[in-house]
């Protein structure tokens, strides 16, 4: 399948008229790294791997022959990208250390519960945070996600436990400075008002997000000992997979309706928990670039080696086999994203985020439609990318924002109107 600008049609090559037509999405580089590519001309040439055709050579053409091709695709980003996680511990402990029926002036019940990976107080663990409705009935559907600083970054609401981090220099108390200095990318009480709960965790208490040779976090339950053992990204997924665990016997959340989102780097793992973890029902990429939904082939932006090199635990130490060479990577992202279906899928970019190159999110998705239509879902079809702040909600969704790298409360109302779509059937 060969790829190019004019929105991954095969067998299109660049052309100065198409060339001349991006002209229209040109947009400053300011706060782009140096030294990369963010010229559609000259993004080479390339083929991406066939979704439906397995490993021997043999096309899938009926819906019944994709699980057995999802499971050689998933193998793939298992040994070669992401790394192999182990299952879930026997035992999966779950504390209540807060809960409160008239949170947020009365608009929400707030619990935080502390999940720890074992039966001894050693085992590591992390501290979920939720918000509930108040006022519904009956279990609601929740948006999950990791968050960066800690759950006390997300909302200004004081009972917030305060989360330690952990840094290469050493474990840093949680401070009341840093109190809902994250709240524009959580826009809780919106999302209550629309009948959604949502559940968050500190990323740095499922595994610290700096190169330490895999000593803190949830690799302490085994650390990796082979180049295709799970990296960062497969432990933070991994932490989404134990969240889930306690969602699903909240009494007040539908453990059926669970949809998992993140931004940046933990838009690579949403995507990633939502490949290997099929009981979260839809799956929400914001913004999140190379080693998530953007094609690695393009070489457009951040790129493989750069990753691999800036991040070196991120993911198995196998991908590093990589990098410079794309083209040799049995997988490109678009496999990944089509790991989702038929499950509700978003994926959504922002102008100025060249960094995460915004077309090769866009033409990652709609190559993965392949699988969507195959399996009687509707995808992202032919129509090309389409405009700024216009979003294309199907069973695929997308959208390109204004703005720079971020997630901001347009995402969070788009990703509501999804939910609203798939679960409430507000129409097409």
């Amino acid at each position: 399948m060969a790829g190019s600008i004019a929105d991954g049609l095969p067998g299109v090559r660049i052309r100065a008229a198409l060339v001349l037509a991006l002209a229209a999405w040109a947009v400053p580089l300011q706060a782009q790294p140096e030294g990369f590519n963010y010229d559609e001309s000259a993004v080479p040439a390339y083929e991406l791997p066939e979704i439906l055709r397995t490993a021997d050579g043999s096309a899938v053409d009926e819906p019944a022959e994709w699980r057995a091709r999802r499971e050689e695709i998933l193998g793939l980003f298992e040994r070669e990208v992401y790394g192999a996680a182990p299952p879930a511990p026997p035992e999966v402990r779950f504390e209540i250390l807060d809960e409160d029926a008239g949170a947020l002036g009365g608009l929400a019940r707030r619990k935080q519960v502390r999940i720890t990976f074992g039966a001894s107080e050693q085992a590591p663990g992390m501290d979920l945070l939720l918000y509930t409705p108040a006022g519904a009935q009956g279990q609601v559907p929740t948006f999950l996600g990791l968050n960066f600083r800690g759950n006390h970054t997300v909302h200004e609401d004081p009972s917030i436990l305060l989360a330690d981090s952990v840094t290469e220099d050493g474990v840093r108390p949680g401070s009341e400075e840093d109190r809902g200095r994250s709240a524009s990318r959580w826009p809780i009480e919106r999302a209550l008002e629309r009948g959604y709960a949502v559940a968050t965790v500190y990323s740095g208490h499922v595994d610290p997000d700096f190169d330490d040779g895999f000593r803190n976090g949830v690799h302490a339950l085994r650390p990796p000992r082979s180049e295709n053992d799970w990296g960062t990204i497969a432990g933070w997924a991994w932490g989404l997979s134990r969240a889930l665990d306690y969602l699903q016997g909240d009494p007040h959340v539908d453990g059926t309706r669970v949809a998992v989102l993140g931004h940046s780097r933990l838009g690579k793992t949403a995507l990633w928990a939502g490949a290997v973890d099929e009981r979260f029902a839809i799956v929400i990429s914001n913004n999140s670039g190379c080693g998530g939904a953007a094609l690695s082939r393009r070489r457009f932006g951040e790129t493989v080696e750069r990753i691999n090199t800036r991040f070196p635990h991120w993911f198995a130490d196998r991908f590093n086999a990589y990098n410079g060479r794309e083209d040799d990577l049995p997988v490109d992202q678009h496999m990944l994203l089509a790991l989702m279906a038929p499950r509700p899928l978003y994926v959504a970019s922002a102008e100025e985020d060249l960094w995460a190159d915004p077309r090769g999110e866009y033409l990652s998705a709609r190559h993965a439609s392949a699988v969507y239509e195959l399996l009687g879902r509707q995808g992202l079809g032919d129509a090309p990318r389409p405009p700024l702040n216009r979003p294309v909600l199907r069973d695929i969704g997308y959208h390109i924002r204004e703005g720079k790298h971020d997630v901001t409360a347009y995402d969070w109302e788009r990703y509501m109107d999804f939910a609203d779509l798939h679960w409430r059937g507000d129409g097409r």
